[in-house]
């Protein structure tokens, strides 16, 4: 049997837990709370990327709860996944289209090589086997490759893909796209952008000119604008996030590559700093990888602790065709 998510994401998140869990360590083998070791405990999580702010408030609490007692590093441990899952639990919101907009239409923004393109795939694929009728843009005009990669997951998950000649005019194709996904009647409409973030300019006025002109067949489009984080990118996800809520109004977020980072503590960061919705999250390159954002099971993979309550829901990989 395949690994369920929660044991994917534990694998995926295991270089973050190795390195989190060896400092932690050396800080607490079985010794008093004080105030070297929270200074210590401080230097610990900022060092795996929780962020200063975040780092702060686990060291407060733990000082007002827990100082002057006697810890071992996983009675820390048990209490750090709580903080953190307390962190977590407010932008701890799943994705849902709503039913009333047909479509409902979702920009997909974030710079290239975050996984944007997929993670559209990903989702048409997530909603179409709950019946909806999705359908995908590919908005990325430019990038023969992104174009290619959309619509072998069209032709994967069986989604109308569309898309018009090299370097046309993405505006427009927006425009045309959500025409037909009104006539067709689809629920969801995805379209996938343009991530050259070394022109900031010219990529703003991009997704500007996309979504005024959207709006002059629905005034209401986009109804979300999804912004895509590589895991791995660590702290250059944060500035990331302050880029992209200048140029749109980011709704909410998912966050992919958490395979294989030592970074995993960037998410708490961002919960911490930004409050937006974190909607899902990605451990693979299958289909099946992406899901629904869970404190609970993030916490649990992070500390490498089991004894978080998480989902019993394990979702089984299916095999590839």
């Amino acid at each position: 049997m395949a690994l369920g998510f929660f044991s994917r994401l534990k694998e995926g998140l295991s270089r973050s837990t190795q390195k989190l869990g060896t400092n932690l360590t050396s800080v607490f083998t079985k010794r008093r709370l004080d105030e070297e070791s929270l200074v210590q405990l401080e230097e610990v999580l900022i060092a795996a990327d929780f962020g200063p702010e975040v780092a702060e408030n686990v060291i407060e609490t733990f000082r007002k709860t827990r100082f002057g007692s006697e810890v071992t590093d996983k009675e820390i441990k048990d209490a750090l996944a709580k903080e953190i899952a307390k962190v977590l639990q407010p932008v701890t919101v799943p994705f849902e289209p709503n039913p009333e907009l047909k479509p409902h239409v979702v920009l997909m923004v974030g710079v290239n090589g975050t996984g944007k393109t997929t993670t559209i795939g990903k989702m048409a694929k997530y909603f179409g086997d709950q019946g909806l009728k999705t359908m995908m843009v590919a908005g990325d005009t430019f990038r023969a490759a992104a174009v290619e990669q959309l619509q072998i997951w069209g032709d994967r998950v069986g989604a109308p893909v569309i898309s018009g000649k090299p370097g046309a005019d993405a505006a427009g194709l927006a425009f045309e796209a959500l025409k037909r996904a009104k006539n067709e009647g689809a629920d969801i409409l995805f379209i996938d952008t343009a991530g050259r973030l070394h022109n900031k300019s010219a990529l703003m006025e991009e997704l500007a000119k996309i979504i005024r002109v959207m709006r002059k067949f629905d005034e209401t489009a986009p109804h979300s604008v999804l912004l895509v984080l590589d895991a791995t990118t660590g702290q250059n996800a944060i500035e990331q996030v302050r880029i992209f809520k200048e140029m749109v109004d980011v709704s909410g977020l998912v966050i992919t590559k958490l395979d294989g980072t030592a970074r995993g503590g960037i998410v708490i960061a961002l919960a911490q700093q930004f409050q937006l919705p974190i909607h899902a999250v990605g451990v693979g390159e299958k289909a099946e990888d992406l899901r629904d954002f869970s404190a609970e099971e993030f916490a649990a993979g992070l500390v490498g602790n089991t004894n978080v309550e998480v989902s019993t829901t394990e979702v089984v990989e299916e095999k590839e065709e």
